[in-house]
C-alpha cells in the first residue's frame, strides 16, 4: 500500500497547523491576504475588494482575524529559521561572475575630503 502524501495543513509546523485547524479558507488565500496586508500596507477593505475581483468572497474582518492569528505564529516560525548575521558585514564587497568563474569584488573607499590635497 502506498503512503499518502501529506496535505499542506498536515505538513506544517504543529503551532501553525493548530491555528489553521479552525480556519476554513484555502491556506494559499489566507497567506496571500496576510502577506499583501503586511507587505504592501493595503487596507482590509481594499483586500476584501481585491479578493472579490478574483472571485473569492471574504469579509475584511475575516482578513483581520487571519492577520492576528497567523502573524504571531509565522513570526515565531521565521525567527527559528533565521540565520545569525556575521560579525563583519560590508555593503561594498560582493562576488561576481567573470568569464564563468566567481570572483571576489571589493570597492575601495574613495576619499571624500575637499580642499587642497
Amino acid at each position: 500500500m502506498m503512503k499518502k502524501a501529506p496535505t499542506p495543513r498536515t505538513a506544517l509546523a504543529p503551532g501553525l497547523a493548530k491555528v489553521l485547524k479552525r480556519l476554513h479558507y484555502p491556506l494559499d488565500v489566507m497567506l496571500m491576504c496576510v502577506r499583501w496586508y503586511v507587505a504592501y500596507g493595503l487596507s482590509l477593505r481594499n483586500l476584501e475588494e481585491m479578493m472579490t475581483e478574483r472571485g473569492i468572497d471574504v469579509d475584511h474582518s475575516t482578513v483581520h482575524r487571519w492577520a492576528i492569528k497567523l502573524l504571531s505564529v509565522l513570526e515565531k516560525a521565521f525567527r527559528r529559521r533565521k540565520r545569525a548575521v556575521g560579525r563583519s558585514w560590508r555593503v561594498d564587497e560582493t562576488y561576481i561572475k567573470v568569464q564563468g568563474q566567481w570572483k571576489y569584488l571589493y570597492k575601495h573607499p574613495t576619499r571624500l575630503e575637499g580642499g587642497d590635497s
